[in-house]
């Protein structure tokens, strides 16, 4: 089989000097790897195909046969990484917390492991009649939530 700390140092080779990071590998008992990169401005295809034969010219098929998969983290998927929350600071997201509750709104900053959440709501106004539309700050840590992933905007 196949070591997941082998493909990385060959995927942190590659990727040195480069703006691209690291999100993901997987490697499946049958050998398959799936490698996943992401860049600020996002993943061009052929510099996934430059990544592929860079791991393809460091790993043997003649020692072990594998399947080679490389691609971007994906624009609707969870965050894997912190630097994924820091490309997407100013953005529309989404925030599933531990307890279940979702929050959508723009993720404002990012320090450390702890990210701030900017949500419009309703809320009872002092001296109005009605609701009115507030923004609140929530603070998340990135390990203490279920998941945060980029909003697709259509508008």
């Amino acid at each position: 089989m196949i070591n997941k700390d082998t493909v990385r140092s060959i995927v942190e080779e590659w990727l040195d000097g480069k703006e691209y990071f690291l999100v993901d590998i997987e490697i499946s008992p049958d050998d398959r790897i799936v490698v996943e990169i992401d860049h600020a401005d996002g993943v061009w295809i052929e510099d996934c195909v430059e990544l592929s034969r860079f791991i393809e010219d460091h790993l043997s098929r003649d020692e072990e046969d594998y399947e080679l998969e490389v691609g971007s983290a994906g624009l609707g998927q969870p965050f894997k990484v912190a630097q994924q929350y820091h490309c997407f600071v100013g953005k529309d997201v989404e925030v599933l917390d531990a307890d279940g509750k979702k929050y959508k709104g723009v993720l404002k900053a990012v320090e450390g492991n702890d990210f701030t959440v900017t949500v419009q709501e309703k809320q009872k106004v002092e001296g109005k009649k009605r609701p009115q539309l507030v923004e609140t700050d929530y603070t998340f840590h990135m390990d203490k939530v279920k998941y945060t992933k980029y909003l697709i905007n259509f508008k």
